[in-house]
């Protein structure tokens, strides 16, 4: 499988996991199976991807656009939130973010330490770092979008 789909597959299973199983089947209409194919790195699924549609709706019931933003990241694409779309307004202000941000980069450096402890970093641990990353991510994002509104 080429690094694109594998890349593109891994964020798949994360948004399916962001979701919830269940409610990803019923969003999505497809079975638990069908899902499970759409991010399987087996040779015999390795030509089969989510339709649009389907991460679309997913996306909209996850708290992070995971395959939407690997797709902008593969054509070196960043993506900036708005919250236009959002029903709340977001708690907390660039204080808050700063401590969520130094909490979060403590639990992906434990992480990491953790992970390299043995000199390899496992397929399982290579998943959390990845998750860890993605949640310092989130947090940055918060970050922008609370001193955009400072700024006016």
């Amino acid at each position: 499988m080429s690094t694109v789909g594998s890349y593109l597959k891994k964020h798949t299973e994360a948004l399916v996991k962001d979701v919830g199983v269940e409610p990803a089947c019923e969003l999505t209409g497809k079975s638990k199976a069908t899902l499970g194919r759409y991010y399987s790195d087996h040779d015999e699924h390795s030509d089969r991807f989510m339709p649009i549609d389907a991460v679309a709706a997913l996306e909209e019931a996850a708290s992070y656009p995971h395959v939407t933003a690997a797709l902008a990241e593969l054509k070196g694409i960043g993506l900036t939130f708005d919250g236009r779309y959002r029903n709340t307004d977001r708690p907390g202000g660039v204080n808050s973010d700063v401590i969520a941000l130094s909490q979060r980069f403590a639990i992906l450096m434990a992480e990491y330490q953790q992970s390299i402890e043995d000199g390899v970093i496992t397929v399982n641990e290579a998943k959390r770092l990845l998750r860890e990353t993605t949640q310092l991510q989130q947090v940055l994002i918060e970050m922008k979008l609370h001193l955009e509104e400072e700024t006016g």
